[in-house]
């Protein structure tokens, strides 16, 4: 008995190796899962400190081109406008029974674009013209009857002579003839009155005929046969007011709004270069006209006006367009130095306050800068001082980016 209990103490105190053997072989797993474990929060970092950057789009500055003489001091935008351009109407009310126009068609300076109904203007002329025959008639009656009375004043001084007549009679025969004289000039004044009611009534027939004021394009048709048209606004939407309207297309122009405070920088006979929206492609020769002396007060602009110097059938009033007025042609000496400065997207500039900045990528970061601004080419503005040739600008840059700011390049 003594024995298997000593037997039984030595086996407890044998090492069990199977579970000595244990811990050494879990131990580069618990490795691994640390390792794990630091490279998910490490990946969470570099992902938590990657999304604080603000993403932007970038340009690179570029060497200012040696094109002196074509840059622009000022860029702005405006509209084609008719200088001479007319809603034709009839001068009287009436119904249209002809209408002689259609949208795009060319009309010369007198040229018929519609009639009226003229019965009652025709039945006036011809009252009218009754009236001054019945005075002619009468007149002649009058004058016929002076002469005769003429007559007798003559005889009636030959019988007073031989004592034949009384110096009564004499002398009722004399005014006879003055009495009938005067009823010949008054009725030779209604004639005149007559003629004139003649006149009268042939201009209102004329006014039934509605006729170009001059040459030029109908834009607009703005009535039809059978309706209603008067020079007034009569009758609400059953009288129309216009019958076309005419635009003279040699007469077209540019007017653009310039801000108050570069209009300094304009002057009349500056070259410009006119740029139609739907035709980006066609640079049209340009002058200045004149700059129209009153401002804008809610936009703070200053309306000029721009004489295009190529007229073309692609010219349509109201059309759009980019203006650029033309820097002054450089002495031949000015025009073979290299011009100062790099040209970066308008996009990449800003205000703050009096002062004009760009923010530059700098090791991630955004720096900002102020710089000295020159003239315009295209899109582009150029810099004179602050930005160097090659660097990268934000552009569009987001109103809250701040100096030091972390940014990164948005991705495409």
């Amino acid at each position: 008995m003594g024995t298997m209990e000593n037997s039984d103490l030595l086996k407890e105190l044998r090492i069990d190796r199977s579970v000595a053997e244990t811990p050494s072989r879990r131990l580069p797993w618990i490795v691994l899962g640390v390792i794990a474990v630091l490279a998910v929060v490490a990946g969470l970092w570099f992902v938590l400190a990657g999304s604080s950057a603000l993403p932007v789009h970038t340009a690179v500055a570029q060497p200012m081109a040696s094109a002196g003489a074509n840059a622009s001091v000022l860029d702005a935008t405006g509209y084609v406008t008719a200088r001479r351009s007319a809603t034709v109407s009839a001068q009287i009310t009436g119904t249209l029974t002809q209408v002689l126009i259609e949208e795009g068609e060319h009309v010369g300076a007198g040229q018929v674009l519609a009639t009226l109904d003229d019965t009652a203007q025709k039945a006036a002329l011809a009252q009218t013209q009754a009236q001054l025959h019945s005075a002619q008639s009468l007149l002649v009656q009058y004058q016929a009857q002076l002469a005769q009375n003429r007559r007798d004043l003559q005889r009636m001084d030959d019988m007073v002579a031989r004592k034949l007549v009384s110096q009564q009679a004499m002398e009722q025969a004399r005014t006879l003839v003055e009495t009938q004289g005067a009823q010949v000039a008054t009725q030779q004044r209604q004639i005149e009155l007559a003629q004139a009611s003649v006149r009268a009534a042939q201009v209102q027939i004329d006014y039934c005929t509605v006729h170009a004021p001059f040459a030029g394009v109908v834009i607009a048709k703005a009535a039809q046969v059978g309706e209603i048209v008067s020079p007034l606004s009569a009758g609400g939407g059953f009288t129309r007011s216009g019958v076309g309207t005419i635009v003279d297309m040699d007469s077209l122009e540019v007017e653009v709004d310039v801000n108050e405070a570069y209009i300094n920088r304009v002057v009349a006979g500056h070259r410009v270069e006119s740029v139609l929206n739907a035709y980006p492609d066609w640079k049209i020769p340009s002058h200045v006209i004149a700059i129209i002396p009153t401002a804008d007060r809610s936009k703070a602009t200053v309306k000029v006006r721009i004489a295009i110097e190529q007229k073309d059938a692609r010219l349509v009033p109201d059309m759009g367009v980019r203006v650029s007025f033309l820097e002054d042609k450089q002495p031949a000496v000015q025009a073979q130095q290299q011009p100062r400065g790099v040209l970066v997207p308008v996009a990449a500039l800003r205000k703050d306050g009096d002062k004009d900045i760009v923010f530059v990528l700098k090791e991630q970061k955004a720096q900002r800068r102020a710089v000295s601004l020159g003239g315009s080419v295209g899109q582009l503005r150029q810099v004179q001082a602050g930005v160097s040739a090659g660097e990268a600008v934000i552009i569009d840059a987001p109103e809250d980016l701040k100096d030091g700011a972390a940014v990164a390049i948005a991705k495409p």
